[in-house]
């Protein structure tokens, strides 16, 4: 798991099946001192995230696949929680 801020979001005209209709978020991880760390993150939001949101990220891949019902779907982050203020 991992603690995120959401920077934005990700357009895709061209998208493995499994991902339509998906809303996708670009995150920033953040240290334990809630500084930026890394790459940005590509992440499957079903929950509601903004831009700004503090969120939980984790990259269990077979809990979105089987929440998809897709096992052949690419997706290795998704937000499993929104972080209140």
């Amino acid at each position: 798991m991992l603690l995120a801020t959401v920077i934005g979001r990700a357009t895709s005209t061209v998208k493995h099946a499994s991902l339509q209709g998906q809303k996708l978020l670009v995150c920033q991880a953040l240290s334990s001192e809630r500084r930026p760390t890394g790459d940005p993150i590509l992440a499957v939001d079903r929950l509601g995230a903004g831009r700004g949101d503090h969120v939980i990220l984790t990259s269990d891949g077979l809990g979105l696949r089987e929440l998809l019902s897709d096992d052949t779907s690419p997706v290795r982050w998704w937000t499993l929680g929104i972080v209140d203020p």
